[in-house]
């Protein structure tokens, strides 16, 4: 390249990217320096005196070094820094923002101004403008609660308007969201707020008795519990509680908010933006951690999945807790959509609310197209259009995809993990799939498919060596993710993130195989975890929870085919001998002292299949309960 006085230089490989932000123009001490670089950037001392060094040398006098500095931008340097550095090799303000979610919103209120953002029942109805007006209010009075940067907000909720205002707000303030399945109970709910050292906790009115056991026994721990606030019912009463003032009530809180709040945007996008929990025990809850830049790219490449035009008209059957409604509270916003919430649902709600709202499109596990398949037609209702269905959780039958696209439901299969942001991949159908027999048919858009377009890669691979698989329809190997829309890890577990990031790849603990096609389809699950309801249930939970019971000598708990759940949880047991106990009696055991739907519903006795090292032979039982087929 050219230099100034016009000779040739080798150009040199260039450095990663240093990032550096405005600061006071008074201060150009080397240790200055050093503390400037180290807060900005988060390096270690070593590394700062380097570049503080390097930066003494570039800049030969102060005014250069302000004008550096206090233009916030990032710079790529070649090699030494030196004169010789490009110009032209610039990052800054007018070329780069971190991608974030809450773009999305602010977007919304300006574009989709006056279109309806969330309709719930008949009493609230917002539009984007107020949505977005809403979360700046939020924004601001949770930071006038004590969060900053950083900090954790959790949620135990429904599908209601609150869910959807807290996916932005709480990033808005900087903070970090935590949605909680509302199918826990105390103790599991208190564990995660303690693991995840929640400042807040936004509880819905119906669950605050599930709430106050958890605050209960944090207490009992001496551990701080978070502030309660609780969100209420249109025209609900105020609750008195000494634990649960009034002040502490959702609107109350959003009302005391400063409208004109300067959001607190991420400093880089791959800052922290929401905690997913999986499916923890007691002892190691896992709790996922997403950034602002995954999250994004992900949203987007689920609404490419769902085939979604703007302003469409989305119903939540989705649980915003699960992988934050698989990215569509923030899609929504990206379309200037319309959200119709429902706290519950059955048949008649979904058709009914596809009636009134035009809806265009909702997300469901299969547990969930079953229940409309199986529902009385005096419940149905004619679609005004054809409804695009996103479904995902578990493999769903053929012969359920067949009925729903009868009733004039159109399908997309996808498939992800909570270590993904959810969806991940989607079985694009194609044309020559229309010449096959409808059982053929449904069978292959059954499959798992494709990796979406903000995934780098998803492939099957040998777990031992991450070679890949043949596309031979057979040869089994473990399901592996790469790209941006990953986890950034494990919270306070570097060792599970280490494990699951082994070989440069994402390990799903999926078995499946890959087709000639290059379609994936999952096969099995190798850490033996069950999905009912596309809600994951750890076996070995189970199973520690049915070794309490003073009868109970060898037990081994597998997936048991639903039609209605997909899974449940069925548990073989072979018991001590002099000691009785029954199904219903150890099925009453676990209810006790785990969620409902994690116990089991079933119960077989008799002997345990095992190795010559005396380990159960899971994959015999899982044999069992499949020649068992559904209970009901």
């Amino acid at each position: 390249m050219k230099t100034d006085r016009g000779k040739t230089t080798k150009k040199t490989a260039t450095s990663p990217l240093i990032i550096c932000s405005p600061v006071s123009t008074s201060l150009f001490s080397t240790l200055d320096r050093v503390r400037i670089l180290r807060r900005t950037l988060s390096l270690s001392a070593h590394v700062a005196s380097f570049l503080s060094s390097s930066m003494n040398r570039f800049f030969k006098n102060p005014a250069t070094l302000t004008r550096w500095l206090s233009g916030g931008f990032t710079r790529q340097l070649s090699g030494k820094l030196g004169a010789e550095s490009p110009e032209t090799m610039v990052k800054c303000s007018a070329n780069y923002a971190p991608l974030t979610p809450i773009t999305f919103l602010e977007r919304a209120a300006k574009v989709y101004r006056e279109g309806t953002s969330v309709v719930y029942g008949s009493r609230v109805k917002y539009t984007w403008e107020q949505t977005y007006r809403r979360c700046l209010k939020l924004a601001s009075a949770l930071t006038r609660l004590g969060i900053s940067q950083g900090d954790v907000v959790a949620t135990l909720a429904p599908n209601v308007p609150a869910m959807q205002e807290l996916h932005f707000a709480v990033p808005m303030a900087g903070a970090v969201l935590c949605t909680l399945n509302t199918r826990h109970d105390s103790s599991m709910v208190s564990t995660l707020l303690e693991h995840s050292e929640a400042k807040v906790l936004f509880v819905h009115r119906h669950l605050l008795p599930i709430a106050r056991g958890a605050v209960d026994l944090l207490t009992d721990t001496k551990t701080d519990p978070p502030l309660l606030v609780l969100i209420m019912e249109p025209g609900e009463d105020t609750v008195s509680d000494s634990r649960v003032p009034d002040h502490d009530e959702y609107e109350a809180v959003l009302e005391s908010g400063d409208p004109a709040f300067d959001i607190r945007w991420p400093r880089n996008e791959w800052d922290p933006i929401c905690i997913n929990y999986t499916s923890g025990t007691t002892s190691r809850p896992k709790g996922v951690v997403y950034n602002h830049r995954g999250a994004y790219l992900n949203t987007i490449g689920t609404l490419f999945v769902h085939e979604m035009s703007f302003m469409p008209t989305y119903l939540w059957t989705v649980p915003m807790f699960h992988c934050n409604g698989w990215n569509m509270v923030w899609g929504m916003a990206a379309l200037g959509g319309t959200n119709v919430c429902l706290k519950r649902f059955g048949p008649k709600d979904i058709f009914d609310n596809i009636a009134l709202h035009k809806v265009t499109h909702m997300g469901a596990a299969p547990t969930v197209l079953n229940m409309i398949v199986k529902s009385s037609p005096t419940d149905w209702k004619p679609l005004p259009h054809a409804v695009k269905v996103m479904m995902g959780g578990s493999p769903p039958p053929p012969q359920l995809l067949s009925k729903m696209e009868e009733m004039g439901f159109g399908l997309i299969h996808i498939y992800g993990l909570t270590e993904t942001y959810g969806p991940s991949t989607f079985c694009m159908e194609k044309p020559e799939w229309d010449s096959l027999p409808p059982e053929e048919r449904q069978k292959m858009k059954a499959r798992q498919g494709v990796a979406h377009f903000c995934l780098r890669d998803v492939d099957v691979r040998d777990p031992a060596t991450t070679e890949s698989v043949p596309a031979d329809s057979k040869t089994m190997g473990e399901v592996m993710f790469r790209g941006n829309t990953v986890m950034c890890g494990y919270l306070k577990d570097p060792k599970a993130t280490e494990e699951a990031f082994r070989g440069g790849w994402f390990r799903s603990g999926d078995l499946g195989v890959k087709h000639p096609d290059g379609y994936i389809e999952v096969k099995d699950r190798s850490k033996d975890i069950i999905i009912s309801g596309g809600e994951n249930i750890c076996s070995v939970e189970v199973e520690t929870v049915l070794y309490g019971h003073p009868a109970v000598l060898e037990v081994g708990v597998v997936g048991r085919p639903d039609r209605h759940w997909g899974e449940t949880a069925c548990a073989f047991v072979k018991l001590k001998e002099g000691f009785e106990a029954d199904g219903n009696e150890l099925i009453s055991f676990c209810r006790e002292r785990l969620p409902h739907y994690m116990a089991p519903r079933s119960v077989v006795f008799g002997d345990l299949p095992k190795t010559s090292t005396g380990k159960i032979q899971k994959f015999v039982l899982r044999e069992k309960a499949k020649a068992l087929g559904s209970l009901f």
